[in-house]
């Protein structure tokens, strides 16, 4: 099944931004975009591949063991 084409204001809708973030993102060439003429549209696979390459697993923690109380 082909991916499915967002509009710029749709991918700023599903990573929870605005437009301006994704057009930033488009100017840095950070993200995989298509041009039909002027308009631009996001792949929905290339914010799928941008939110699983900027995911932060949580480190995890070792509990600290102090000695006994006196």
């Amino acid at each position: 099944m082909p991916d499915r084409l967002l509009t710029v204001a749709e991918a700023g809708d599903m990573l929870g931004t605005g437009e301006r973030f994704v057009r930033r993102l488009i100017a840095e060439r950070r993200i995989r975009y298509v041009k039909l003429g002027r308009p631009v549209r996001i792949p929905e696979s290339a914010l799928t591949e941008y939110v699983e390459a900027r995911t932060v697993e949580p480190a995890r923690r070792t509990r600290v063991r102090y000695g006994r109380a006196a």
